[in-house]
């Protein structure tokens, strides 16, 4: 019997006189912060999911080779038998007045030899886009529309930029003149 006084003793016992039965009984079973607990279970398991996908997409990447350096002669120059390109900026040029005032929307890439083709181009890059619109801005609308009066102006613009840059120096060995945009109003 004494055992039995002491579990109504303590069963009756309260804190406060305003504390509720079934909260007594919730915080005796662990219950009471499962309201709370599921938002944070569930974004830590969101969290880990995101770190494993993270994970994986970086050993994916570096067992494929994707970080791995080229080496310092691989970088320093390109082999001779793969093409080497300059894009220059986009230039808008008014044609030749006929009847119609007109303007050439052009991009122009140039298919230099090498490596120090490239640097001679940059370097010079004032004169050859000075050059390139005084080709450009010498031709009238109509004297564009077919792909042969294109090609004619290629090749044109070809021959007086193949010209030295200044005395002494030697002629840019640029193999040909591309137009990878040409819109013509």
């Amino acid at each position: 019997m004494a055992t039995s006084t002491v579990s109504n003793i303590n069963s009756n016992s309260t804190v406060g006189a305003s504390a509720d039965p079934a909260k007594t009984k919730a915080k005796a079973e662990g219950k009471v912060n499962v309201k709370r607990s599921k938002p944070r279970k569930l974004l830590i398991i969101v969290v880990a999911l995101l770190l494993l996908a993270g994970a994986g997409t970086l050993a994916g990447l570096y067992f494929s080779g994707y970080f791995k350096l080229a080496s310092a002669d691989a970088v320093a120059a390109p082999s001779s038998a793969e093409p080497v390109y300059v894009a220059l900026a986009p230039m808008t040029v008014n044609l030749r007045p006929n009847d119609v005032h007109s303007f050439l929307h052009v991009s122009v890439t140039l298919k230099v030899a090498d490596a120090k083709a490239q640097i001679m181009v940059n370097q010079y890059l004032p004169e050859v886009t000075s050059r390139l619109l005084l080709v450009l801005s010498n031709r009238q609308s109509e004297s564009l529309a077919t792909a042969a009066e294109k090609a004619a102006l290629a090749t044109e613009a070809l021959a007086v930029l193949k010209q030295p840059f200044g005395p002494g120096l030697p002629a840019v060995r640029i193999s040909s003149v591309m137009f990878p945009v040409f819109m013509l109003q």
